[in-house]
């Protein structure tokens, strides 16, 4: 068989869709936390920013499995930390269901975090060196599946939450976890063959020179880039529930909002890997954090329900390419063996910048009684965000154009 023939076949694409499915499982972790917030508030009774440290320790965890687990998989192959990470979830929502207190509550979302972590960056590692003509769109279907997580699975269990309450929330996705992940894990056994992982590295190594930047410092600079475009991105993500409840409106309609905003971000992902297949990694990256800036600025006007509708979505639909735009950058300029762990730092830094934000934005909205300098703060690191990636898209553009000359 040919090296071509191993790369976008009728295969790789049946892996896309098995990929798409796990990840709309396992990535329900970093969601359920929000919904279930402003009940977690009032059981406990704490402050908004401690009730948003069982996000922010989901988030840690989330970052340390993207990194750690990303890793592994270069090592072990996918399976295997997929089976890990569903024993670990099920085993961190069936104890958190239990909890007493927050403190107890944030300490099993540090176990969940880690355990969802291996549905987003390492997936999306694996599933890149699937593809070469098509990966942008790959990555971009296999990162959706964090979305289309926290589009349905709140909607799914809303019910139980009013009836109910988060701890059966929990008790239900401990059990979906293992009947759901387990088999999609064990669908993933196939491992890429050598041929297909040297025509990618080939390709790799081409783009290569035109970046006038050392890998090391691409990776740094991305890994700056990452955090400033997640401390951003998270003030909505994490807090359009809090705020709904605050103005009246009621979780309900925030959980609404955030699951708007999450199927935005779902069809956002297909359309900027079309994107990157067109224009690069790069440049998909500057056009999503350029809108996303945009859509922070028109929520500081926005107050009624239906301007938060609609805002929401227009901020699903800007920022949902954003971070698989890292993945795609580090897959056209690095080797395909070193996937797993450049793609999982990376990601872990994003993570950390959301982690930090959710926690900041809570902070502010605690010392000024508004979200309204949150939002003022995540449009700064936005800016820096955009700062880094137009430099790295300068010296790129720069240094084909020399090679050109």
């Amino acid at each position: 068989m040919s090296t071509a023939s191993l790369l976008d076949t009728k295969y790789s694409w049946t892996r896309l869709a098995i990929t798409l499915a796990v990840a709309s499982i396992g990535n329900v972790g970093m969601w359920a936390v929000i919904m279930v917030l402003p009940s977690v508030e009032v059981q406990f009774d704490v402050s908004r920013a401690d009730a948003s440290l069982p996000w922010t320790l989901t988030m840690v965890g989330y970052a340390l499995g993207n990194l750690l687990l990303g890793r592994a998989i270069d090592r072990f192959g996918v399976t295997r930390v997929l089976l890990v990470a569903a024993v670990s979830n099920a085993a961190g929502f069936a104890l958190a269901s239990a909890s007493t207190g927050i403190l107890m509550l944030s300490l099993c979302q540090l176990l969940i975090g880690f355990g969802t972590a291996a549905s987003f960056g390492p997936l999306i590692a694996d599933i890149s060196q699937w593809f070469l003509r098509r990966r942008g769109v790959a990555v971009g279907i296999a990162a959706a599946g964090n979305y289309l997580s926290g589009a349905v699975w709140p909607w799914l269990l809303s019910d139980v939450l009013v009836d109910r309450g988060w701890s059966a929330v929990y008790l239900t996705l401990s059990v979906a976890t293992l009947a759901l992940m387990i088999p999609g894990a064990l669908a993933l056994r196939r491992r890429v063959p050598p041929e297909a992982q040297a025509e990618s590295d080939a390709v790799s190594s081409l783009n290569r020179g035109r970046v006038n930047l050392s890998p090391a410092v691409l990776q740094w600079a991305l890994v700056v880039a990452g955090v400033g475009c997640c401390v951003a991105m998270s003030m909505p993500q994490v807090h359009i529930v809090a705020l709904c409840t605050d103005l009246g409106y009621g979780p309900a309609v925030g959980t609404e909002m955030l699951s708007l905003m999450l199927w935005g971000g779902v069809l956002s992902r297909f359309v900027s890997g079309v994107m990157a297949d067109r224009l690069g990694g790069v440049m998909t990256l500057m056009v999503g954090s350029t809108l996303q800036c945009i859509a922070l600025l028109l929520y500081l006007p926005a107050g009624g329900m239906a301007s938060l509708y609609a805002v929401s979505l227009v901020f699903g639909l800007s920022q949902g390419g954003i971070v698989p735009s890292y993945a795609v950058i580090i897959r056209e300029y690095m080797p395909a063996r070193e996937a797993g762990a450049r793609v999982g730092f990376v990601i872990c830094a994003t993570i950390l910048g959301m982690a930090l934000g959710g926690w900041l934005s809570g902070w502010i909205y605690d010392q000024t009684g508004s979200y309204t300098m949150a939002f003022l703060n995540g449009i700064a690191w936005n800016l820096l965000n955009l700062a880094i990636v137009g430099y790295i898209f300068f010296t790129t553009r720069r240094r084909a154009g020399l090679a050109h000359a």
